[in-house]
């Protein structure tokens, strides 16, 4: 009994001092006891990872797996070339081989091929779009098949109709004669999905039905097409799981998995899918007519530089640098010009060159728009009658002029620079009012990526029609900071930055 009561007295005693070391320090460090205990740190919420499988019983039913088949013919038979391989090669645009020898030691019990015998040719995935069979998938792979086989999650089979495909979105869909299936619900607004945020993908990768992994947005708004701006995960995302749906935790369809970054073929981390409010653009024009209308300029467009941007007044790096215009296209008609840099349409802000061929191609042709073009140090708005992108669509370049040559001017040797007088000739050939021929280029010039037969348009923000217009420009350089010359080289224009000798 006694040393219980001395180990009391122990206890006590050092929790007396306890508090007497804990009071001193609270009071050393500038404040009381009590109020340090109301300023400590509010406790951690817990977050507990999310539990994918309710999501699974939801959506699974509504991906399907995608067969493609191909009629072999005599002079093209694939051989062993396997479905996971096939779908590599038309992943990654790899032209497919014409030929493929089969192995020495071929099984007596498998024949080889006959002419016209229909051959696996891919695979991948898609998913319910309406309960009436239309269903979603990815343009490749779709793209060149003799037949489609749409499997569902209940093992019934379809042979599936090409309704239509769209490369440009890679955005296909396949209709099949079924009723009262279950369709996936489409996230009404997408401007919701969140960077950081779970989400799920179903597919068949590798062939390997309904096969489920999961991961975060990684990044929104990647560009990585022309037309379209990417959603990046780090969902893992494998040949065969193209066309499948990417689902937030609502079990909502935010995606279409498309793209893979790889140097061996499988996933390495990032994956790409095309947000799903495009894709529904596209498929009810597909599902309407067979064929997507986008709108069109004829403008070739470029990046600006922060150097051009600095060097021009326009300040940030920003807009589209027109290099050229197609010959009796919208732009050319409106009177859009090499070297313009387009900072707006229709009033929404270019920022990033992938910007206008969106905007412009999600406009209806016919309509008249508007362009907020920056030219010579001053914005001005420019009106244009959109008209229809034509498939397939390739400027041809023109011939080289062969006028004779006018004297060269040495003026510009403080760029490197011998011009000479556009000839009535070229001017026609090339469709310009104006502009000095480069007879020759050295120094700075040369560095610069200056060529002989070049035309020079502006020197910074000075328009340059003729040699006196040009060597006017030089006299107003400053030696101490870079040059930006407007080159226009066959029908591309773009701006080269000249440091001046001194």
């Amino acid at each position: 009994m006694l040393s219980i009561e001395r180990h009391h007295r122990r206890m006590n005693a050092s929790s007396r001092l306890l508090t007497a070391v804990l009071g001193s320090t609270l009071l050393f460090s500038g404040l009381p006891a009590q109020a340090q205990a109301v300023t400590a740190s509010p406790p951690v919420v817990a977050r507990s990872l999310p539990d994918f499988a309710d999501l699974v019983e939801q959506v699974g039913p509504s991906v399907v797996n995608i067969r493609t088949l191909e009629r072999v013919s005599p002079n093209a038979q694939m051989g062993d070339m396997d479905e996971d391989m096939l779908e590599f090669f038309k992943r990654f645009g790899i032209p497919v081989p014409k030929a493929v020898p089969r192995p020495k030691q071929q099984p007596r019990n498998q024949p080889a091929p006959q002419p016209d015998e229909e051959q696996p040719r891919g695979v991948g995935s898609g998913f319910v779009l309406t309960p009436d069979g239309f269903v979603m998938t990815n343009a490749h792979v779709v793209d060149g098949a003799d037949e489609v086989i749409v499997t569902l999650t209940d093992k019934r089979e379809f042979k599936a109709k090409i309704i239509g495909a769209d490369k440009r979105t890679d955005v296909a869909v396949v209709k099949i004669e079924a009723t009262g299936l279950p369709a996936v619900r489409i996230a009404p607004d997408l401007a919701k999905l969140r960077v950081g945020e779970w989400v799920m993908a179903i597919g068949s990768p590798f062939g390997l039905e309904n096969t489920v992994t999961a991961g975060i947005v990684s990044a929104k708004q990647r560009d990585t097409g022309e037309y379209l701006p990417f959603i990046q995960t780090d969902v893992a995302i494998n040949p065969g799981n193209s066309g499948g749906p990417l689902i937030n935790l609502r079990g909502e369809v935010v995606g279409i998995n498309s793209q893979i970054y790889s140097r061996s073929g499988g996933f390495m981390g990032i994956s790409f899918s095309i947000p799903i409010d495009e894709a529904i653009r596209v498929s009810d024009q597909l599902r309407q007519s067979g064929r997507v209308s986008r709108g069109r300029i004829g403008v070739e467009i470029d990046q600006v530089s922060r150097e051009v941007a600095e060097s021009l007044g326009l300040g940030a790096a920003r807009g589209a640098l027109v290099r050229g215009v197609q010959s009796g296209s919208p732009a050319e008609k409106a009177g859009v010009e090499p070297g313009d840099i387009i900072v707006r349409f229709d009033g929404k802000t270019i920022e990033r060159p992938s910007d206008l061929p969106r905007l412009v191609g999600g406009t209806k042709p016919g309509t008249k728009s508007t362009l907020g073009v920056f030219r010579r140090g001053a914005t001005r708005d420019i009106a244009v009658t959109i008209a229809e992108i034509e498939p397939d669509e390739v400027a041809a370049a023109p011939a080289p002029a062969k006028a004779e040559k006018a004297p060269a001017s040495s003026a510009g040797k403080v760029l490197g620079l011998a011009v000479s007088e556009l000839t009535a000739a070229q001017k026609k050939e090339l469709k310009l009012k104006g502009g000095v021929r480069v007879e020759s280029a050295t120094d700075g010039a040369a560095r610069a990526g200056v060529k002989e037969g070049d035309v020079i348009l502006a020197v910074g923000n000075a328009e340059v029609s003729t040699v006196k217009e040009f060597e006017a420009a030089l006299a107003k350089l400053d030696r101490s900071k870079v040059a930006n010359v407007l080159v226009r080289r066959g029908e591309w224009a773009q701006y080269l930055l000249i440091r001046p000798t001194k």
